[in-house]
């Protein structure tokens, strides 16, 4: 059952050392700016939280695992900072991940789109079910996966980003995920991907945190000028929102 809150829902609960943290949107786990501001948040207090030594990131239900920003948002865009403003919700984000103390698990149910593969690239580990297809569409409607690509190239390298990017009408399947680098193992069911990530997490939870910590700053090294980075990207796709092309896209989706 996922949430039918208009802005979505994020709820952590802290057992034996990992916090679980979980969000919905009754858009297939959409994210609206509001929703990625308070993930963003949660993500910096459990960083500085002694009682937590692994984080999990998943999201409500059995279907879709995140269906990336807000595409009502997205089509009310009329201004650069506005349209900066927005790009930068999953920018802030993807850095909040990548400079959070504690390693981050993800447990990705179903398919997932635009921002929402880079949320489960920015993770340190990634499992899946058979059902989590990905797709970058940016391309279809004159914008670019630009602020995600950095974390989506770190996992699956520029060949995977290229196809991902450039085939945008296209699905890749689960295995495909995995081959590439994003998923570290795939599961027939939602059953054994909890059980499997319960497992997971639960020994993480009893490794030294000092050793935890180091393993996180190793797997990060080399990305420190991201903060500058991916708001450089969020411009970017910014000025392409408000765009002819772009804008004639969002037209035809428009209510």
């Amino acid at each position: 059952m996922t949430t039918t809150r208009p802005n979505g829902s994020l709820y952590t609960r802290i057992e034996n050392k990992v916090a679980i943290v979980e969000f919905g949107h009754p858009a297939s786990n959409s994210f609206p700016s509001e929703l990625l501001g308070r993930l963003e948040k949660e993500l910096y207090k459990l960083s500085d939280n002694d009682e937590v030594a692994v984080i999990l990131l998943k999201s409500e239900g059995e279907r879709a695992f995140c269906a990336g920003a807000s595409f009502d948002e997205l089509i009310a865009i009329d201004n650069l900072e506005d349209g900066k403003a927005f790009f930068s919700g999953f920018a802030n984000v993807i850095n909040a991940m990548r400079k959070c103390n504690k390693l981050i698990v993800g447990s990705v149910q179903g398919k997932t789109v635009g921002g929402g593969v880079g949320l489960v690239a920015a993770c340190d580990y990634a499992l899946a079910t058979e059902a989590a297809s990905i797709k970058l569409s940016e391309l279809t409607i004159g914008i670019g996966p630009f602020v995600i690509a950095p974390a989506v190239e770190r996992k699956i390298g520029v060949a995977g980003l290229a196809d991902l990017t450039i085939d945008a009408k296209s699905w890749k399947n689960a295995y495909w995920g995995k081959e590439k680098g994003l998923y570290a193992r795939v599961f027939e069911t939602i059953s054994e991907l909890e059980k499997e990530v319960e497992i997971l997490t639960e020994n993480l939870a009893t490794y030294n945190p000092e050793a935890l910590l180091e393993m996180k700053k190793a797997l990060w090294k080399g990305t420190e000028h991201w903060d500058t980075l991916l708001i450089e990207r969020a411009e970017t796709s910014g000025k392409l929102v408000l765009s002819e092309f772009t804008k004639n896209a969002l037209a035809k989706f428009k209510k």
